[in-house]
């Protein structure tokens, strides 16, 4: 039998959640009032906040998606139900979000420390081979620095919008001269973050479900919620006051606004100082602005890269990338994904040597995503939506496609890098398609449903009354033994499960189950452990999952299966060894629902 789905432990609270949405939506303050600036000037006001309005509606949408999928929605989980095809379609578009996101938020970083301009590019490629050789030796939680940064950042933008209250104006704003069209190319040319909704969308698998959750029908509706809604809201009414506070400013500070556009908040913490407290203030004023929003947007670079190595190890799991991308170094990680998640930005670096090209290549990538995943939820309608809500999801469908018709249509540097991201991306696919041995085939739709994938999940499954125990191994020990005695004693299914402990962080994706068959090790103890359940009469049903915390692996599966009885061997681990990793029977122990009995085998 192959393995069955295993969700990763649920232990993402909704404040780190929106820690790591913050991460992406909060830094979008940084770039986008400069860029409405330099394409509208002082009629930009209009501009910015129809992208607070979108910023808003997206979020809307994606509390609707998050509670519709509980175990990962993102844009590959939500249109899978499509095809093989639309889902690696919108992953790839992901994949050149990401890309772009890195070298994006890399240059603006530089920008607020005030590199010079003509050293900015050398620098961002420098930051970002220096940030994917850290990676090198190991995951690092990408939403950690998110999580320390989040209030400082939240505490700079109070604090501008203070210092700017008593000079807000609507004296310098213009009307727009421009015609609706232009008006219509302009916002969509500054739409710029909102991926982040797409990686929080993919964590639903990993968040604390919701209080009253029925075991193996998790919902995270609320908790979802808790994360996006504050991160909307300050984002949304955070960059219209900022953007009101620009359009403040003294018109004669205009050709200086356009030159700043790359670090427009460290402008405005300056030039706000200045104008309360002196020049004085205003320097160090700038300088903490530029300092921590620096940082903030270094880390959103670290979360790109993550995301990448992620998204692309997820791929090759599933069987959609070539299985080499899967192959993990003495740390854990897979070196193929990583080197791919360094070049492809240094890659667009060298190709766009300017702030402006890195802001047109973005969007289109991330709007297609989007528009993907929210146009395969409108039409799922399996998917349990009320009419409003799906009403809502297909008006937001619509202007984001329209967006990204915009885009391809006027950014001809957007369209050809996309594509080649597609081209690359799907001859990837069907290269590991072949490889694989998976043929295409069409058949009527009577046998289509008679080998679909939960028809035959479903004759996997045990009697539903069977007595299940669930028996954690590293080997072909003592404890498999024990364990098919009281199988066998208990007339009870016995699920094998074999834990590949990696050091891989999965942002932006859902940790997928790997094959067992793949692993040699893991083949021929399993392989061994069925040919035993057979000989016995015992039904044995093999688990194989990846995680880097094993005993909150184990600890899952047991309450997701309904397990009666937990089995584990003895630890067989050196003092040293146990101070450093932990005993993993002591932390299962400490956790397990109290309706499962554990019996420690030694």
């Amino acid at each position: 039998m192959d393995n069955i789905s295993i969700q990763r432990p649920r232990n993402l609270d909704w404040q780190r959640a929106s820690a790591i949405l913050y991460g992406d939506w909060g830094t979008s303050k940084a770039y986008v009032i400069g860029l409405a600036f330099a394409a509208s000037g002082f009629s930009s006001l209009p501009i910015i906040i129809a992208v607070c309005a979108l910023t808003a509606l997206v979020g809307l949408n994606y509390l609707v998606v998050c509670r519709c999928f509980p175990d990962g929605g993102g844009v590959y989980s939500a249109a899978r139900v499509h095809g093989k095809l639309l889902a690696v379609v919108g992953s790839l578009l992901l994949v050149a979000d990401l890309t772009v996101t890195a070298a994006l938020s890399g240059w603006a970083a530089l920008s607020y420390l005030g590199v010079p301009k003509q050293y900015i590019m050398v620098a961002t490629i420098f930051a970002i081979i220096v940030i994917g050789l850290i990676n090198l030796f190991g995951p690092r939680h990408s939403g950690s620095f998110a999580v320390a940064l989040a209030l400082p950042t939240v505490a700079v933008v109070i604090a501008i919008i203070l210092l700017s209250a008593r000079f807000l104006t609507f004296e310098h704003l213009t009307p727009m001269k421009e015609s609706a069209g232009h008006m219509w190319v302009s916002f969509c040319a500054v739409i710029l973050a909102l991926s982040g909704v797409e990686a929080i969308a993919n964590l639903t698998g990993t968040l604390k479900p919701d209080k009253g959750s029925v075991m193996g029908h998790p919902k995270v509706g609320w908790a979802s919620a808790k994360a996006i809604i504050p991160v909307a809201i300050e984002v949304s009414i955070g960059t219209a006051l900022l953007g009101w506070a620009m359009l403040s400013l003294p018109a004669k500070l205009a050709p200086e606004m356009v030159v700043r556009k790359e670090d427009m908040l460290r402008f405005m913490g300056e030039q706000y100082g200045t104008m309360n407290f002196g020049p004085w203030f205003g320097n160090i004023f700038g300088f903490v602005v530029g300092l921590v929003f620096a940082l903030l947007l270094l880390s959103a670079v670290n979360t790109a890269i993550a995301a990448l190595i992620g998204l692309l190890f997820m791929m090759s799991r599933e069987g959609d990338m070539p299985r080499n991308f899967s192959k993990l170094n003495t740390h854990g990680v897979p070196l193929a994904p990583l080197a791919i998640a360094v070049g492809l930005p240094v890659l667009v670096l060298l190709l766009t040597d300017n702030f402006d090209a890195l802001a047109g290549l973005y969007a289109i990538g991330v709007v297609g995503a989007i528009s993907v995943n929210l146009g395969s939820c409108v039409t799922n309608f399996k998917l349990p939506m009320h009419w409003a809500e799906r009403l809502l999801m297909a008006g937001t469908f619509l202007i984001l496609a329209a967006v990204e018709i915009t885009l391809a249509q006027t950014k001809h540097e957007a369209l050809f890098f996309v594509v080649c991201v597609l081209v690359v991306g799907l001859s990837l696919w069907a290269y590991s398609q072949r490889l694989s041995g998976i043929r295409t085939l069409t058949v009527s739709r009577e046998i289509a449903e008679l080998v679909r994938p939960e028809m035959v999940e479903v004759l996997r499954q045990p009697v539903a009354d069977a007595q299940k125990i669930l028996v954690s191994i590293r080997g072909l020990t003592p404890v498999l033994g024990f364990a098919f005695d009281e199988a066998e004693l208990r007339k009870a299914a016995l699920y094998i499960l074999y834990v590949r402990e990696v050091a891989v962080l999965y942002q932006g994706a859902p940790l997928a189950p790997t094959n067992w068959k793949d692993d040699p090790e893991a083949s021929a103890i399993l392989n061994t452990a069925l040919q035993i359940g057979r000989t016995r009469g015992i039904t044995t049903i093999p688990i194989f999952a990846s995680s880097h915390s094993a005993a909150s692996l184990i600890v899952d599966t047991a309450a997701t299966l309904g397990a009666d009885f937990l089995i584990l061997g003895a630890s067989h681990r050196g003092s040293l060894t146990k101070m450093l990793r932990g005993n993993v029977a002591s932390e299962v122990a400490a956790s397990l629902p109290d309706n499962i009995q554990l019996i420690i085998h030694g």
